[in-house]
């Protein structure tokens, strides 16, 4: 299981003063480390071992550089990859693109059950994503029951393996970076576990941390507990 010292090899963010890239065809992908969007998607690159096919262009969105949004992506912001002379956006989107047009092992299943369960979660991912952070912003984290009640049931549908769709696959990558985000804040900010009375949710979260191509993503939970106090907490 891979750990945390794996960031220590993680390029700097480039920033307002950063020389642009030399648009010579390399195929990057452009991300920031803290979000979860991005996140999608630098998963769905490791897992397909593209490491040496798309290059990892981290930005600082906090002193971003002007050229990105004047040369690379008009949108001026993450995700973004740049592939074939074209540059495409929305997380979602690209980790569909990733996993159909590069090598590597599929993430989506070709069997019709599967793949419809599938595509239903992947419509759900944002209506979990904004009652969940709506609950934990509120300061009601019990009211995000409900959205991992969800969770649990969905992971009950298949019985071939831990993860939504019996194997590993893009909807795994599209919850886990919010799930992430939202079960260190639970437990730290209002001592709350959200694995708690749904066992299947916990051997998600613990089968997801064995693969490496998702812990070399990970933010410290720290870093994401004081980044919620940051934002949520210390602003009143």
């Amino acid at each position: 299981m891979a750990t945390l010292s794996v960031q220590a090899v993680r390029p700097p963010p480039l920033t307002s003063t950063s020389d642009p890239p030399l648009f010579d065809g390399t195929t990057r992908l452009y991300i920031s480390y803290s979000c979860p969007y991005a996140q999608r998607v630098w998963i769905t690159r490791n897992y397909k071992r593209l490491q040496d096919k798309i290059k990892l262009v981290p930005i600082d969105l906090q002193d971003r550089p002007a050229w990105y949004k004047e040369k690379v992506y008009p949108e001026n912001k993450v995700p973004s990859l740049e592939h074939n002379g074209k540059v495409l956006g929305e997380s979602l989107d690209l980790i569909k693109y990733v996993d159909a047009n590069f090598e590597g092992t599929p993430l989506f299943p070709g069997d019709p059950a599967k793949k419809e369960f599938g595509e239903q979660l992947l419509s759900h991912v944002d209506t979990f994503n904004n009652d969940a952070s709506s609950s934990l912003k509120g300061g009601v984290v019990q009211q995000a029951s409900s959205a991992f009640d969800y969770l649990e049931n969905a992971l009950g549908k298949f019985d071939d393996g831990p993860f939504f769709l019996g194997q590993f696959s893009l909807v795994d990558i599209a919850y886990i970076p919010f799930v992430e985000r939202f079960q260190p804040v639970s437990v730290d900010v209002f001592k709350h576990d959200i694995t708690e009375g749904r066992p299947k949710l916990a051997t998600w979260i613990e089968e997801v941390n064995k693969i490496d191509a998702y812990t070399e993503t990970k933010l410290e939970p720290q870093e994401i507990v004081d980044r919620f106090k940051k934002r949520y907490l210390y602003q009143q």
